[in-house]
């Protein structure tokens, strides 16, 4: 492992200042790289068969293989190496006919073996691309990332520095390990250089990472929670000078473990990276950690290269040959995919690119298409997940399908709506006993008295009151001035706490006042 690295300072000394953005992009074309992680989702860990269940108490889930006790031989997941594939077919690879372990070798505290079992030169998958679309103001621009390998290896344990201000080994009291997550299957996506993105580098990162766990979610392969670690990305940059066809030194900031944050990765090293060479000094190439609060990197260590690691194959495991057959039986059960879903919904729901974008953006389009199927109508569904119920996750500072409402509760909240039986301000409070765990909207509806009154007995009795207290307006009615009558429909509404069938309540007042509407 290389040598501590904390700063890439000037030639002068002291931290170069940050280059504006566009200043930077004048003299540099930035070159991106991302490496993500994703944590399968299988029963059992990539070489033994402990469980991976996510939050358990630290160290129960471990076993003499994941522990590298002496003697103790690891056995590859087959489910790992199946969804392994299915992503790489995804992603348009090609699937090797023959492939096998390596022993990449670093000391870690949380790497029981002091090594670990991945991928080297003969990944499981290779070659493939992933196409990502990025709004710019001259419209919809698209990118053909390519996608360098697919392989498969094994989680790290977790070490968590206790004392000190930063969470970091630096000033800490101790250190405690928790290998639950040791031998957890990874399927590591490394793209290839990412050029000709200009301006749009940061949004071009953040695209191809939401395409990305977009698709293996849909594959049902990792829940691609970044919050829990499921879905990491490690971020590239590297600037070369305009004009030139040599890239400059690369810098990769480790572990960025948001969407949003991929994105400001991108941008504050372009710039952090041009401040350092406008200051004379040179780029160093190191792993970076992001800051969350700031926005910014910070230097870790030196990056090793491949010859650092020591790389060997794993003389424990047999090589990996997938059967053709059974390739293409993969191949041919994939679903439909994020983007072939996007077009046919848009075509299905007569979508404009705005709403279409709009449901992408908030991460809606199964939510709705899940409602839908439940019997709403695509626009009705559309319209209460994307306005009533999408507030309600930003006000929980949650994701829209962690909110505790199902499609099919949307759905039937809708046709309440449209049998008559609750008004649009009835339904929302339909919504906020689902979300409080009251049981179904026909069970909040009865528990809390929300039905529309529409039947003519009950309503008269409040539409006689209302005429009666609102004399005046009444005799305005009878004028002539049909535009008041709202003042008197809205006295009934106020009795009936908003329960009554507006329309026949305006009809029974007008009836009343012996007023043609």
């Amino acid at each position: 492992m290389g040598s501590a690295v904390t700063s890439n300072h000037s030639a002068t000394g002291g931290a170069p200042a940050l280059v504006p953005y566009d200043e930077v992009l004048r003299g540099y074309e930035p070159v991106l790289g991302l490496e993500t992680h994703v944590e399968l989702g299988t029963r059992s860990k990539m070489f033994c068969s402990c469980a991976t269940t996510f939050g358990a108490e630290p160290n129960t889930q471990v076993c003499p293989v994941c522990l590298a006790l002496p003697g103790a031989l690891p056995v590859v997941n087959g489910k790992a190496v199946e969804s392994a594939i299915r992503l790489g077919l995804a992603l348009n690879c090609s699937i090797a006919e023959w492939c096998r372990f390596a022993r990449k070798n670093y000391f870690y505290p949380d790497m029981p073996k002091n090594y670990q079992i991945s991928q080297y030169d003969e990944p499981l998958c290779y070659d493939g691309h992933l196409d990502v679309t990025v709004d710019t103001p001259d419209g919809p621009r698209e990118f053909r990332i390519g996608i360098e390998r697919v392989h498969m290896e094994e989680d790290t344990g977790k070490t968590s520095h206790v004392g000190g201000a930063t969470g970091r080994i630096h000033g800490a009291d101790y250190s405690i390990v928790d290998y639950n997550r040791a031998g957890i299957p990874l399927l590591e996506i490394v793209t290839k250089p990412i050029e000709h993105t200009g301006e749009l580098a940061p949004l071009v990162a953040r695209a191809y990472v939401t395409e990305l766990r977009d698709l293996v979610r849909a594959l049902g392969i990792s829940d691609v929670r970044m919050e829990e670690g499921s879905l990491r990305c490690d971020v590239n940059v590297s600037l070369m000078p305009r004009g030139s066809t040599e890239w400059g030194t690369r810098t990769e900031t480790k572990n960025v473990n948001s969407l949003r944050s991929v994105e400001r990765a991108v941008r504050h090293e372009i710039e952090r990276q041009g401040g350092v060479l406008a200051a004379g000094g040179r780029v160093v190439q190191e792993t970076r950690h992001f800051q969350e609060n700031t926005g910014t990197t910070v230097a870790g260590r030196s990056k090793e290269e491949a010859q650092d690691y020591r790389y060997f194959p794993d003389p424990d495991l047999v090589p990996v040959a997938p059967d053709r057959a059974w390739v293409e039986q993969l191949r041919a059960g994939l679903p439909e995919l994020p983007a072939a879903k996007r077009r046919r919904v848009k075509a299905e729901w007569n979508l404009t690119d705005k709403e279409l974008r709009d449901l992408v953006n908030a991460d809606a389009i199964d939510l709705v298409e899940q409602t839908v199927a439940a019997g709403a109508p695509p626009a009705e569904a559309r319209k209460w997940w994307l306005n009533e119920l999408s507030r309600r996750a930003t006000e929980k500072g949650t994701e829209l399908a962690e909110l505790p409402i199902t499609p099919a509760q949307v759905a039937r909240v809708v046709a309440l709506v449209a049998e008559g039986a609750l008004t649009n301000k009835l339904a929302r409070q339909v919504v906020d006993g689902v979300l409080a765990g009251e049981g179904e909207p026909d069970e909040v509806v009865e528990a809390r008295g929300l039905r529309v009154v529409n039947d003519d007995s009950a309503l008269g009795e409040a539409v006689d009151q209302a005429i009666a207290a609102n004399a005046d307006v009444a005799e305005k009615v009878r004028n002539g001035k049909i535009a008041a009558v709202g003042a008197l429909v809205g006295a009934v509404m106020k009795a009936t706490r908003g329960q009554a069938d507006a329309g026949r309540a305006r009809q029974l007042i007008l009836e009343r006042l012996g007023v043609q509407g």
